[in-house]
């Protein structure tokens, strides 16, 4: 795949650390030779390539602290960089001329920790699970579900780390009810930037850490407790196509209104196809089945007269629960078994208010995309605004309603980055120039005039989070920023929507 990426890239070495921090208690922990700096030298994204001086394989919280501590208290701070699977899209697992610090081998084996630092708690009123911010969301799904518990939100895919999706707030299909997965944890150990740590709770209220990325500018995860409930043993999962946005959207819309929460779907995504033919229907058609119970199985019958999707476009399948929330491994698979998994990726996520739905429509899908076949996937989904608090520095769209624009995608040949990242750009301009007020998800701004008009009112709050760095451009390198706080929390029905354009 070389020749695909656009890479900036710093020698490796350990010149460019202070002397003294191979002194500290953890100097046995770093790893300076080429191979590990080059695994930690690029992320999932494969657009920015970046190689830290060194790399720590901590075997506790406490060795991380250490380093942070070393780092903020140098004449020369440089870059700690937490890195979980390095699924960032834009270098932000990655520390230029600093250390990235390899959590997984917080959970190594070997190390003594009992259940690999995933723990569930069955007693008393409200079941829990404590994970290590290294864990996989796989592994806290099979550690749950052996209690018949599982947490109630997810991401489409599981196999990247608790610290890493909550830092970003973490959506999916069901955070249209249930707000996003930082509003189902009940606790958080977290490293602060000035290497301190502390415990997040109810009790104990304080700054979460965001930043999964680059810097660790306010604080590095490394335990989370989150709330279980129990957990559905199959899934009906249906996927109804669209031929036009006006429908689709409505239909949308209605299944995550609060009058059709007794009846309508568990977990609503939706899904944008380019340029193909209605007959072609779904690439996949759906799967999933759930412990219905003939009321209910009535109920849901009477939602989808309501909806107003292509006659015969309905499709069908059953599945396990696990199958359901973990069906993107399959896909990665494939995909992998294709050489199409190891790609540069130049995503765009937008949350665009719906009262501008449909000039995004007609101005990027139907214009800026219009007469392309781009690889990849486009989600489109429906979040009801509600469900996320504002005591979180995470920032949506002033209305009510507000869509995830997921704009996914791969490069499959020589200069397809270029021309995504072209695109990206025109998308970007298109909404700034009609006054549609979107807000990135996952950004990753080089400036504080940007970062600022990012947070909008939020702004003071964040500013006073930032406790690493003497320059705006160590802030810059954050991706998000989150401020902790804990909000209250069968069978299941799955539903995707489609529609091709």
């Amino acid at each position: 795949m070389a020749g695909r990426c656009l890479i900036a890239v710093m020698a490796s070495g350990y010149g460019g650390l202070p002397e003294e921090v191979f002194a500290l208690g953890v100097a046995s922990k770093l790893r300076v030779d080429r191979n590990s700096t080059a695994r930690a030298s690029s992320d999932f994204g494969r657009i920015v390539a970046a190689a830290p001086e060194a790399v720590l394989h901590p075997a506790t919280p406490a060795d991380i602290a250490e380093l942070v501590r070393f780092s903020t208290s140098s004449p020369s701070p440089f870059p700690v960089a937490p890195r979980g699977q390095g699924h960032s899209a834009r270098g932000q697992s990655l520390a230029p001329g600093g250390v990235v610090v390899d959590m997984r081998a917080l959970a190594a084996e070997g190390s003594g920790r009992r259940g690999g630092r995933v723990n569930v708690s069955v007693g008393g009123a409200a079941p829990y699970v404590d994970a290590g911010g290294e864990q996989l969301w796989a592994n806290v799904l099979r550690a749950t579900l052996k209690h018949g518990l599982s947490p109630r939100v997810w991401t489409d895919y599981l196999h990247i780390t608790v610290a890493g999706t909550l830092s970003k707030a973490g959506i999916g299909g069901q955070a249209f009810r249930h707000g996003p997965q930082i509003t189902k944890v009940l606790e958080l150990d977290v490293i602060t930037g000035r290497g301190d740590m502390v415990t997040c709770s109810r009790e104990r209220p304080g700054p979460v850490l965001s930043d999964a990325g680059r810097a660790g500018l306010v604080g590095i995860i490394t335990r989370a407790q989150i709330r279980l409930e129990p957990a559905s043993k199959r899934v009906r999962w249906i996927r109804l196509v669209y031929s036009n946005v006006v429908s689709f959207t409505r239909d949308h819309e209605m299944l995550i209104s609060k009058r059709a929460s007794k009846l309508s779907f568990d977990y609503v995504e939706g899904q944008v196809q380019l340029n193909r033919a209605l007959k072609e229907g779904p690439k996949s058609t759906p799967f999933f089945s759930s412990d219905l119970s003939r009321s209910l199985c009535q109920k849901m019958e009477l939602v989808l007269e309501k909806l107003s999707f292509e006659e015969g476009f309905m499709f069908t399948k059953y599945m396990s629960y696990t199958q359901f929330v973990d069906h993107v491994k399959e896909e990665k698979r494939v995909l992998r078994s294709s050489g199409m998994w190891d790609v540069p990726y130049p995503w765009l996520n937008l949350f665009v208010p719906q009262s501008r739905i449909f000039e995004f429509d007609a101005g990027v899908l139907k214009g800026i995309s219009a007469g392309a076949n781009p690889v990849g996937v486009i989600l489109m989904y429906p979040m009801n605004r509600d469900r996320w608090d504002d005591c979180m520095a995470a920032v949506v769209s002033d209305d009510d309603v507000f869509y995830a624009m997921g704009l996914l995608w791969s490069t499959v040949a020589a200069g397809d980055v270029k021309r995504l990242e072209r695109e990206n750009k025109a998308v970007l301009a298109f909404c700034d120039n009609k006054g549609i007020r979107y807000k990135q998800y996952l950004p990753h701004y080089a400036s504080q005039d940007r970062w600022q008009c990012h947070f909008g009112a939020k702004w003071s709050r964040v500013a006073e989070l930032k406790v690493v760095g003497p320059t705006w451009d160590t802030v810059a390198r954050a991706e998000d920023f989150l401020v902790f706080n804990a909000s209250d929390s069968g069978s299941y029905v799955a539903g995707e929507m489609l529609v091709v354009s």
